[in-house]
């Protein structure tokens, strides 16, 4: 019985003796000094652990499964030379790395990291800084960027790039990472079953989140903070936006949230604070709003048009300068059971729910759409006068936009 457990361990060792993962080392005072040196050197499923140091490199290719790892954060200088790591495997573990100084152009979008072509990878641990683009994912799928930190210093758009880049990806799960100073914080295209989860996109030139043409895809417990317009959704279905934090995206043409051609989609449980306009909607349809919370915004839901069956329900509407503006007569959207902060309707049978039916639509909010500049008289007796009048007997807002059913206190 030995002799056959013995004669069975050597034939394991024969067959897979060769896969054994082995750790290379690169340090400044090794035998392997540079991290490209240390790919070249490493076998299949090896891992390269690159020591404390600062290592002057870029177009670095992994281009087999492997594991690149630092230890106390070595940093890797690119001397804005061009694209730092680039990755054409597949099994590819990113950890643990500082990258700086990547190359800007005006023709080629070149990355701190960029994965090609592969599956099964994960960039986690990482800290960019004094980049153009940071992790740019070209049609790779099933990985993970988790907890890294991305911090650029874009000033314009057209020289600047994105925090994380996903393009013809999917299956990609983008969590716990900080996003800050870049054109985008997080841009997606032509992306789907993408989740991203608990990251931070803040003080971001454009928007904190900007997606086109991706399907299916689930943002859960994010803040977008600071950003130049917010997040936006665009020529997309079958979205979910659940509890995340939009606060504080203020500008001329600044939102929490903007909607255009979005379809099929859940936005529950979120927290819109101080945006300019917390959502703006533009040909957006079956889209279920629930259990949000619209506080101290410009507007709180701003409907350009062509936006049909969508339900508005158990939402907080708190000190908004504009709780609903609407620029048509035509309503095929529901409002129920929302709490709105400036109903002045009573409770006789004490249910919780207003006798009278409210209309959040002010006729000056139809004003103001169509001529801006009348926003400075929003505080005046006038615009009062008027909007008074518009409630008793509707002539310019739908006659149908009303919540029939009006929480008297806020949804907890």
């Amino acid at each position: 019985m030995v002799r056959v457990s013995f004669i069975l361990t050597c034939l394991l060792f024969l067959f897979f003796g060769e896969t054994i993962a082995e750790t290379v080392t690169v340090c400044p005072s090794c035998p392997i000094k540079s991290i490209k040196e240390g790919i070249t050197t490493a076998q299949a499923y090896d891992t390269v652990l690159v020591k404390k140091g600062t290592y002057y490199e870029h177009n670095i290719f992994v281009d087999k499964p492997l594991t690149l790892k630092g230890e106390n954060y070595p940093i890797v200088d690119g001397q804005k030379k061009g694209e730092i790591i680039k990755i054409t495997s597949d099994h590819v573990t990113i950890d643990g790395l500082f990258i700086i100084n990547v190359g800007v152009s005006y023709t080629t979008d070149f990355a701190a990291i960029r994965v090609i072509k592969s599956d099964y990878f994960t960039i986690q641990n990482v800290v960019l800084e004094k980049l153009f683009f940071g992790i740019y994912l070209e049609k790779s799928s099933h990985g993970k960027v988790y907890h890294n930190k991305i911090i650029g210093d874009a000033k314009d758009e057209y020289n600047s790039g994105n925090g994380i880049q996903l393009w013809y990806s999917h299956y990609v799960e983008v969590s716990h990472n900080h996003v800050q100073g870049t054109r985008d914080g997080i841009y997606l295209e032509f992306s789907d079953n993408i989740t991203i989860t608990r990251n931070t996109s803040t003080k971001n030139l454009r928007y904190g989140l900007h997606f086109m043409f991706s399907d299916n895809d689930v943002y859960t417990e994010n803040v977008f903070e600071g950003n130049g317009a917010g997040v936006a959704v665009m020529f997309s279905r079958n979205i979910d936006m659940v509890n995340n934090t939009f606060k504080k995206n203020w500008g001329t043409s600044a939102y929490g949230l903007l909607l255009k051609e979005i379809n099929d989609a859940i936005i529950s449980s979120n927290t819109f604070t101080e945006n300019t306009v917390a959502i703006s909607i533009e040909g957006s349809n079956r889209i279920t709003y629930k259990d949000n919370d619209f506080i101290k915004n410009g507007w709180a839901i701003r409907v350009i048009g062509a936006c049909y069956t969508n339900s508005f329900t158990g939402n907080n509407f708190m000190h908004n300068s504009f709780d609903v503006s609407y620029n048509s007569k035509l309503n095929d959207n529901e409002f129920r059971s929302n709490y709105w902060s400036n109903y002045s309707g009573y409770d006789l049978d004490k249910d919780g729910i207003g006798d009278v039916p409210y209309r959040p639509v002010k006729l000056f909010s139809y004003i103001a759409n169509k001529t801006p500049e009348t926003i400075i008289l929003l505080r005046s007796l006038f615009m009062d006068i008027i909007d008074f009048s518009e409630k008793v007997s509707p002539v310019f807002t739908p006659d149908n936009l009303k919540d029939a059913q009006p929480l008297m206190k806020k949804r907890l």
